[in-house]
Formats: C-alpha cells, sequence, structure tokens
C-alpha cells in the first residue's frame, strides 16, 4: 500500500500568503472605486453650490489714516473664497484648457475688487437695456430654468464714489422662447466692461483698465468685441492706439447700442490683480508687466526697449525727464533741479503729460531716467525702455506705502530700477502754511485723527509742493547713474 504524503511546512505559509494577498487586492479595488466616487462626488458638490449659493454681499472699503484716498489707489488684498483661477489651478494637468467652466453661466461675486462673469453658449446682448442673455433649454422636470445676476463690471468695487459712475448690468438665464432674437450675430467673443469710474485720470485709465483689459483679451489674439459702457469718444480716441491691436473689430458704445447682439461667448467685467502689476500666476499664458511693456512700445511704435549703458567709451549723457506738475504737487524750484542734474551728468528734459499721448510718449522713451512727485504722472514709466531708472519723490502725509504700491512694484515688475526719495521737512511746502510744531508737519498720523482724512487728503495731495534739496538729493541722482552702469 502507498503511503499517504503529509504536507510540507511550506505549503501552510504560502497558502496564507495567497490569500493575505489576494485580501490586499480586493482592498485596493475597492479603494479605488471609493476614492473616485468620493471625488466625482465633491466636485459635483463644488459645482451645485456655486449655482446654488447666493452672490457674496460686497464689502464697503473703510478708509483709515493708512489708506490712500479714494482714486488714488487703495491697498486692497484679493480676498477671493473661491474663483474660476483658482479651478482651473487645480484642474489644469487633468482636463483640457478648452473644457468648459464648471457653470455655465459662472458668475464670482467673491473677489473684493471685481465681480466677474464668463458664459458660453447662445448669448445675446442688448446694451440700451443693460441686459446680457444665457439662452438655455428647459431641465429635466419641463420647467425653465431662470437665474438672474446684478453686476458692476468695472474693478473699483466697494468704492461708492466709483462705481456710482458704473451702469449695473443684468446677466440672466432664459428659455429660448422668452429671449430676445438675434439682430447680429457674431462668431467672436465678447468682453463687456466700463469705463465708468475715475477713467480721465491718468493712473486709473492704465490701472483700473487698460492693464486689466489686456491680460483678460490676449488670449483671444484679436479675436474678439467690446463691449464698452460709460465710454467716451475723448477717452477712445485718447487710447486708440493701446485697444486697437487687442480687437480686430469695431468697439461698441454699450449704452448706446439697441442692437441684439448675439456671441458664442461672454465675459462680463475685468479681473483686477493689483494696482498697476500683474500677476503673472493669474494672466493667460502667463502674462507680466513685462509683456504689457512690450504691448505699449509696439503700440506706440516707440524706437527704443533698453536704455543705454553708461561706461568708460560712452560719451552720450543719460537722458532725465522731469515730470513738471502744474497744479498739484509741484516742483516748486524746477530751475534749481536742471542746473542740478545737469552738473551730475544728465541730460534734463521737463515736461509734463499732454494729450497727445503718442507724443509724450516719444518723449518718456528717449529718456533713461524718470523723476517726479507721487502723482498720475508717474504712470508715464509705461513708456520708458527696460532698465530706467523711476525716481518718485514721496511729500509728508505718510505716503510712502501707497507709493510704493502705486509705482514701486510696477516699477520692478517692468525690469526697471526704482529709487524712493522721502522728503524733508524743510522740502515741504507746507511749512510755508503752517508752524512747525503743528501735527501737519510734525506727527502726520495725529493731524489724520484730529482733522480727518478729507482734510488731509486736501493739503498733502493739493496743497503741498516740493522744494527739493538738491543737495541731500544729489546721492539719489549719483545710484541712478550707478545702475545705468549695471546693465
Amino acid at each position: 500500500m502507498a503511503k499517504h504524503k503529509s504536507p510540507s511546512r511550506g505549503e501552510p505559509q504560502r497558502l496564507r500568503s495567497a490569500l493575505l494577498g489576494g485580501c490586499f487586492l480586493l482592498s485596493m479595488i475597492l479603494l479605488v472605486v471609493y476614492t473616485s466616487y468620493v471625488v466625482s462626488f465633491s466636485n459635483l458638490t463644488f459645482w451645485r453650490s456655486n449655482q446654488a449659493a447666493p452672490p457674496v454681499p460686497k464689502e464697503e472699503h473703510k478708509i483709515t489714516a493708512s489708506d490712500p484716498a479714494e482714486g488714488q489707489g487703495p491697498n486692497i488684498q484679493e480676498m477671493s473664497r473661491f474663483s474660476i483661477k483658482d479651478n482651473e489651478l487645480v484642474t489644469k494637468e487633468t482636463r483640457p484648457q478648452k473644457e468648459k467652466l464648471p457653470r455655465n453661466p459662472f458668475c464670482d461675486f467673491s473677489d473684493r475688487r471685481n465681480d466677474y462673469c464668463e458664459m458660453e453658449g447662445d448669448i445675446r446682448i442688448h446694451g440700451n437695456s443693460s441686459s446680457i442673455v444665457f439662452v438655455t433649454s428647459s431641465n429635466t422636470n419641463g420647467t425653465n430654468i431662470q437665474e438672474s445676476w446684478q453686476l458692476k463690471p468695472h474693478p473699483r468695487k466697494g468704492d461708492a464714489r466709483a462705481m456710482a459712475r458704473v451702469t449695473e448690468m443684468s446677466v440672466k438665464t432664459l428659455s429660448p422662447h422668452g429671449a430676445p432674437k438675434c439682430a447680429i450675430r457674431s462668431t467672436v467673443p465678447a468682453i463687456v466692461f466700463s469705463t465708468g469710474g475715475y477713467m480721465g485720470n491718468f493712473f486709473h485709465d492704465f490701472t483700473d483698465i487698460l492693464i486689466p483689459i489686456f491680460t483678460t483679451s490676449q488670449q483671444f489674439n484679436g479675436e474678439v468685441q467690446f463691449l464698452i459702457s460709460e465710454i467716451l469718444p475723448i477717452w477712445n480716441d485718447k487710447y486708440r492706439k493701446l485697444l486697437k491691436p487687442l480687437t480686430n473689430y469695431e468697439i461698441i458704445d454699450f449704452n448706446q447700442d439697441h442692437t441684439v447682439r448675439c456671441y458664442p461667448r461672454v465675459i462680463v467685467g475685468l479681473k483686477f490683480h493689483k494696482e498697476m502689476s500683474i500677476e503673472p500666476s493669474r494672466s493667460p499664458y502667463g502674462l507680466s508687466m513685462v509683456d504689457f511693456g512690450r504691448h505699449v512700445r509696439k503700440s506706440f511704435a516707440l524706437e527704443r526697449d533698453t536704455t543705454i549703458k553708461l561706461g568708460p567709451d560712452q560719451d552720450k549723457k543719460p537722458r532725465i525727464l522731469i515730470i513738471a506738475r502744474k497744479w498739484t504737487r509741484i516742483f516748486a524750484n524746477v530751475d534749481e533741479i536742471v542746473r542740478k542734474v545737469e552738473e551730475m551728468g544728465f541730460e534734463p528734459v521737463v515736461a509734463e503729460a499732454k494729450y497727445d499721448l503718442a507724443e509724450f510718449a516719444r518723449i518718456v522713451n528717449s529718456c533713461d531716467v524718470m523723476l517726479g512727485v507721487h502723482g498720475a504722472g508717474l504712470t508715464n514709466l509705461v513708456f520708458l525702455p527696460t532698465n530706467a531708472v523711476v525716481i518718485q519723490v514721496i511729500p509728508l502725509g505718510g505716503l510712502e506705502g501707497i507709493s510704493w504700491i502705486d509705482f514701486g512694484l510696477a516699477t520692478i515688475s517692468m525690469k526697471m530700477h526704482y529709487l524712493q526719495y522721502m522728503i524733508s521737512l524743510e522740502e515741504s511746502t507746507l511749512t510755508e502754511q503752517f508752524s512747525r510744531g503743528d501735527p501737519v508737519l510734525s506727527d502726520q498720523k495725529e493731524a489724520y485723527r484730529k482733522h480727518g482724512w478729507d482734510r488731509m487728503i486736501e493739503l498733502y495731495f493739493f496743497k503741498q509742493g516740493v522744494k527739493l534739496d538738491t543737495e541731500r538729493f544729489s546721492s539719489t541722482l549719483l545710484h541712478a547713474l550707478e545702475l545705468l552702469r549695471q546693465r
């Protein structure tokens, strides 16, 4: 009889290993299925919350002694809870760029500086009635989906004075039966925005409109139409050279347009990043202020992309533009400043911005250094060549922070050099109006507390001039020369 062969010790171990492996594999399969379900559900929840959530209430900007005046570029931090940008950044690696928005239309009211809507499909615009309609079909229950949003497409949200000059528009969804019929149907997208607010102020023209419309429209390579509310012919003429490269189509006066225009895609509002600056992470294609500088120089056919480089074999003197304001924050001793810059080896150019922007842009571009007291005139830095030096003179009034925010950051981000000169008490013309012990001169914080913001802004911004101490200022000029040598 054959002997029965008993199993070896290794066989139970292999059996246990096989069972453990099988259990582990089954667990992993269940985990993958569960994870996929959770991710899908969370995304659905995000989209549904966007659909159901009411707009975030508008937050009024409270002015304090450390805040700028209305219209002078407030220091406002981004306070978005969520935005299209955030969602795109999260999903950029996993979905095509052309994929539809998480909701359609998508309206974001969470940003402190601007409201924004974007939609793709059948969109019909009737400017004269301030109405933008997204045409949608009936839902599965057979009832019409009707939603509505109200917004003012201008990036000064929270500034009541500015926004009072901006038309409120309605964005709503309607069934085909209730929507207005198209009179003109376009095959290109549209961007709707307002040039109300503080338009006409050179600084605000750029920081509120010209820079944001550049970043918003670049993705379309000219194949986009602008519908602009509160647009004035004088404004349109002044900036025609900057707007023309951004759109191949007629600019529509939104308020006066009685035609129902239909588009496949519409953006309502301009996304604001920060004063006179672009955040590449928030703009299509990673655009920056360097790109905006190129756009400006190309639009005005400016000759110089970079400054001269000083050296032992360089005989040409660097040109310094002295922004000579006539009414507020003036240089009270321009002739003395001219003599000093000549003594230091510069060729002085004294000028004030003119309505003929193209002419003044050429003057600015011909210079290597720009000198001016804090104010809208320094916005002309956008015409300077790369590597230029911007010298901002800061008058009394606790204006260091706002001066840096408005023009310092912009200068650096355009690959130029920035120098900030703080005047001494003796250099302010306010010494001719107040005694040395008055808080207006000796303690600006106390002056704001005692007299109030409006009164102090009137003094520091509109009734103060600068009599530059040219000997004290000479070290700043030396620094500018050294920066030009480093290129």
